[in-house]
């Protein structure tokens, strides 16, 4: 009997502490953005702002999204 009850003690215990750290490690702000949500809500006309509200993200995450920002107008 005495075995039984410490090995429940250890499981509790153990699904507690998984438990916690998957919650800190799912949590929206470590979240990754997916990009290919971007682009369908971007090419429907949405801010990025709309966006990140939309996906529980931050506007940073999603402008990561674009890729890196190049010089306006045309190419010669």
């Amino acid at each position: 009997m005495r075995k039984t009850l410490s090995k429940l003690g250890i499981l509790v215990f153990g699904t507690l502490i998984v438990g916690v750290s998957g919650c800190s490690m799912f949590s929206p702000s470590n979240a990754p953005v997916d990009c290919d949500a971007v682009k369908n809500q971007e090419q429907a006309g949405f801010s990025d702002a709309k966006i990140a509200s939309d996906l529980g993200s931050t506007v940073d995450k999603v402008a990561a999204c674009h890729g890196p920002k190049t010089a306006a107008g045309p190419q010669d």
